[in-house]
């Protein structure tokens, strides 16, 4: 059994999809949660209804995690309003699917900021506290297309396999801290309408699409895993190894 009994986890992108998911499975596993979201506010206020009906303490936190100033005046209002953070799911990203020739530098700047720039912020700004307490879990969302090129663009490619060389930066160089840093990988994941998953069950070998709470019970393990870090977790049904 996972036992985050007491521990204080922010979820970034956790309005819904795989971040809502994530936030319950830790909160199911005992953690309080921030609920973090840039647009969608009343889905994170489904969210925190769903953690506070688990029996845990829950805040929302709006911000742009590309943003310095406001990654930090987010991390700010969780710990004065919950506590230190010792969990962090950075899971917000942006996806936006264009061709290689038309992908402009300011498309680039975009895509890498939002889903690579923002791990680095958040992760900068919430370190001081875990290397206080000499306990911590990060877990990083990437995406299958850093192992396979994906279908989406270049900019989000290349930004989710920046995103996995980061873990296994941060994995070596906090070890010794007590912080772990992993990442979960989902493929073909039913993240909610205008998804074609009857066409995209026809690749996969286990002949579906992956569920988001089948990716959170893989977020909760890597926050409830000790000895587990700079490790790549794949979901996708088979369809690719490594």
């Amino acid at each position: 059994m996972i036992d985050l009994n007491g521990r204080l986890a922010l979820v970034t992108g956790a309005s819904r999809g795989i971040g809502q998911a994530s936030a319950v499975a830790l909160a199911r596993a005992g953690a309080d949660i921030a609920v973090h979201y840039r647009k969608h506010e009343q889905g994170a206020r489904e969210t925190m209804a769903q953690v506070t009906a688990l029996g845990r303490r829950a805040a929302i936190v709006q911000a742009d995690v590309s943003d310095d100033g406001q990654v930090r005046a987010m991390v700010d209002r969780v710990q004065s309003d919950l506590g230190p953070v010792e969990i962090l799911v950075n899971n917000a990203g942006w996806a936006r699917q264009q061709a290689m020739d038309d992908v402009t530098e300011a498309d680039w700047d975009a895509v890498l900021a939002v889903n690579l720039k923002s791990v680095f912020l958040v992760t900068r700004a919430v370190l001081p506290a875990m290397r206080e307490g000499r306990w911590g879990r990060i877990v990083n969302i990437s995406s299958g297309a850093a192992a396979t090129g994906g279908v989406v663009g270049i900019h989000y490619t290349a930004a989710k396999a920046g995103l996995e060389g980061l873990t296994r930066a941060y994995a070596k160089l906090l070890v010794k801290e007590g912080i772990t840093v992993n990442t979960v990988v989902p493929t073909m994941i039913d993240t909610g309408p205008g998804r074609d998953n009857v066409a995209r069950a026809k690749i996969i070998p286990l002949g579906r699409v992956g569920r988001p709470e089948e990716i959170a019970d893989a977020v909760a393990l890597c926050a409830g895993t000790g000895y587990m870090t700079g490790q790549t977790v794949n979901l996708n049904g088979g369809l690719y190894f490594r």
